[in-house]
């Protein structure tokens, strides 16, 4: 599954709506004369404006059918588009696609409540009692504008998110900065790596990816994220650190042991240990800048600069994940 919100369609804005559904409407009553004109014109609106706003609300996926990874990383990322909701994140979102939905349904409602006084009297009538379902129908979308300007907003933060695919075997590489986390993805995956920020940090987000055995692996670069203690992240941060749970099938831990990096080791093994703690995946220790020391106990040692031992280094994160294709076979 690749990220499910990033070919959702434009919102439109409540304005949007009832301009195109009442000039429509218009055109459309113009070759008519009468009754039967009201009748157009009130039909025309309605549909416009029912399937624009039932189009929003069917467009987004079914929130409770997604991985959990993409449940989780949503509610952090429409938690921080909604800072003021009493209530924010993707409980929030469901509310405003909600209201947006029945907001499309009313105004079928609407139209089917006039539809049937429009035949029962004459024109003059007819065209007052139209007006009125145009009045109630343009209520009923300004009941909706916050609503809708709220949907735009997710969606807007979520269709940035980097294509991380839970159903791919997954290796998440963490570590303070600078010791080597971007060198190792850039060396060991494919030219065609994908770059992209999250909506709630000023950093960046790097998956890349790599093939072995016919199977391919994602490789996630973490800054930004898992880089630094966990006092020091926000409450989204935090939560997103919770999404990754979801899609590592292994955790590569860099560290420098030559605290080259400006980051004395000790506190660098304190992230490791925090890591491990969090993550039910398996936890490699990997001291990068073999070259420069090898003062600290860990799984495995390469200097990426070097291009030494990177190949083992990612064989073991292989062997780590330990995935296997799923063959069929005749039960006979």
């Amino acid at each position: 599954m690749s990220n499910p919100f990033e070919n959702l369609p434009t919102t439109p804005t409540g304005e949007e709506v009832i301009d195109k559904a009442f000039s429509r409407a218009t055109r459309a009553g113009g070759s008519k004369d009468g009754i039967e004109a009201q009748q157009s014109m009130l039909m025309t609106a309605s549909n416009i404006v029912s399937d624009n706003l039932q189009n929003v609300a069917q467009s987004w996926p079914t929130i409770d059918d997604l991985d959990p990874f993409y449940v989780e990383l949503a509610d952090a990322i429409v938690g921080d588009a909604y800072p003021a909701d009493d209530d924010p994140g993707i409980d929030a979102l469901k509310q405003h696609l909600s209201e947006v939905s029945w907001a499309g349904r009313k105004a079928k409602e609407i139209r089917q409540e006039y539809e049937g006084r429009l035949v029962r009297g004459d024109k003059d009538t007819a065209r007052k009692l139209r007006k009125q379902a145009f009045a109630r129908m343009a209520d009923v979308v300004e009941e909706v504008e916050d609503d809708l300007a709220a949907v735009s907003k997710a969606r807007d933060a979520l269709k940035g998110i980097p294509d991380i695919r839970p159903d791919e075997p997954t290796v998440v590489v963490a570590g303070y900065p600078n010791v080597g986390k971007s060198s190792f993805v850039n060396r060991v995956t494919r030219a065609d790596n994908k770059i992209a920020s999250y909506p709630f940090t000023t950093t960046q987000i790097r998956v890349g990816h790599f093939e072995d055995g016919r199977i391919r692996y994602q490789l996630v670069d973490t800054p930004g994220l898992l880089d630094r203690p966990p006092e020091e992240r926000n409450e989204i941060e935090s939560q997103a650190v919770s999404a990754l749970e979801h899609v590592a099938d292994a955790v590569l831990v860099l560290v420098d042991p030559s605290e080259e990096c400006g980051y004395p080791l000790e506190q660098q093994l304190e992230l490791r240990n925090d890591i491990e703690s969090r993550f039910d995946a398996p936890v490699l220790t990997i001291a990068n800048k073999s070259d420069r020391s090898t003062d600290v106990e860990a799984d495995h040692y390469m200097s990426v600069t070097e291009n030494d031992n990177v190949d083992a280094v990612l064989q073991a994160a292989i062997d780590a994940v330990g995935y296997e294709i799923e063959l069929p076979f005749d039960d006979e």
